[in-house]
């Protein structure tokens, strides 16, 4: 019988709150009717408890550490559920504790660990429940674990670099940002106060940042709020079909990022079909589940188009080569190769090798790209300003 956490009210309005073990809802409303109170909310214990671990967050590094030990322990000759249960006590996050006890228990009642991970759709992906659940079919759930722990790991590892390279010209524009509001609001009204006391025309660019300055001054607050509900929409609006097939369409056109953006997309794709495949999926199906992994919606429409061509009996290089802007001849080249040898699962390994490493010269060499272009940005705009203040003042010179 489970246990009931309630919210009722007497025939006065007054709130009661309590516990009480009923066999349902329904019971516990009669059971407190009989007492004079009238139900206005009840949630059982099992539930409470669901929907905590359900929401629970898990990170990248927890389920490397999760799927390597899980890995480490089997391959020691191990049970899964001796296993869990040792990862139970080792787990120090209580959210995740929770799930790994839950999926314990319900392979106790005779579940398959695939079938436990499917419960927990936003901490374990389609592809990992896929892995695992031709692991157990196979008889190689050891292998697949170690796979799954090694991918994930690069995974990691290449998205860490992407943002720790964006990290120097983020710091950098929000320097300028920084350094150009307060010039705005602070210096330039002084300097403005300056040239007012003498009668001299200023120069073009002199009067235009005096009119930003007081247009800024003025409205500022508004200015702000403009601008936070625009990046508001922007954002809203890219949640929405339309808006992915904008924003997509961008990111993979950009100066400098759109490049990258394609090589991540390619090895992911890479790596995910090498690795469903070598565990024994079929191609439709590592295709499926490679479209989930992949976030760009047009990579995604590929995925859609290959998954129904390939059960026609279409070659998936036919279908890459229809889409040169999203997946380089080089790759093309190479998946033909494959296919034709037999070794495409292999090929595709080389392939996200390759890419994952020009990834990562890329982001070691970023700094490098941006630094001159940011330097140009702000040469202009320290020029931009430094005219602007000192012509005003070679004018008011020539009139002593």
């Amino acid at each position: 019988m489970p246990k009931y956490s309630y919210t009722a009210r007497n025939e006065e309005g007054l709130e009661k709150k309590g516990e009480i073990f009923s066999g349902s809802k329904r019971e516990l409303a009669h059971l407190l009717r009989d007492q004079g109170l009238l139900l206005t909310f009840a949630e059982a214990e099992e539930e409470k408890r669901k929907f905590k671990l359900f929401s629970a967050r898990v990170t990248t590094i927890e389920k490397i550490i999760f799927t390597r030990n899980l890995f480490l322990m089997i391959k020691a000759g191990l049970s899964i559920l001796r296993a869990l249960d040792i990862l139970v006590k080792q787990t120090s996050k209580k959210g995740f504790k929770g799930i790994i006890l839950e999926i314990k228990r319900k392979i106790e009642k005779g579940s398959m660990l695939a079938t436990s991970l499917e419960a927990y759709p936003k901490i374990f992906s389609p592809f990992y429940i896929s892995m695992i659940k031709m692991g157990e079919m196979s008889g190689q759930l050891e292998k697949v674990l170690s796979e799954l722990a090694t991918q994930m790991k690069k995974d990691r590892e290449l998205m860490v670099k992407v943002r720790s390279a964006m990290l120097y010209p983020s710091v950098v524009l929000l320097t300028m940002t920084a350094v150009g509001v307060i010039m705005i609001v602070f210096v330039l009204p002084q300097l403005t106060d300056i040239f007012a006391d003498f009668d001299v025309e200023l120069p073009l660019t002199t009067r235009m940042l005096i009119g930003f300055s007081y247009f800024i001054q003025a409205y500022g607050i508004f200015v702000g709020v403009g601008l936070i509900a625009l990046g508001i929409g922007i954002f809203s609006f890219s949640r929405t079909k339309n808006g992915k097939k904008i924003t997509h369409a961008f990111n993979v056109k950009m100066f400098i990022l759109g490049p990258i953006i394609r090589k991540i997309n390619v090895a992911r794709f890479a790596r995910n079909m090498s690795t469903l495949l070598r565990s024994g999926i079929p191609i439709t199906k590592a295709l499926e589940i490679t479209r989930d992994v992949l976030g760009n919606i047009y990579y995604k429409r590929v995925m859609n188009d290959a998954i129904s061509k390939v059960k026609k009996g279409i070659k998936v290089v036919d279908i890459l080569e229809k889409e040169k802007n999203l997946f380089p001849p080089l790759v093309t080249q190479m998946v033909m190769v494959g296919e034709e040898t037999g070794s495409l699962d292999d090929i595709l390994n080389e392939i996200a090798d390759f890419y994952e490493k020009e990834v990562t010269e890329t982001m070691n060499n970023l700094s490098s790209i941006l630094e001159p272009v940011l330097m140009v940005i702000l040469g202009l705009a320290v020029g931009v300003v430094a005219v602007s203040v000192i012509s005003p003042i070679y004018s008011l010179m020539e009139h002593f």
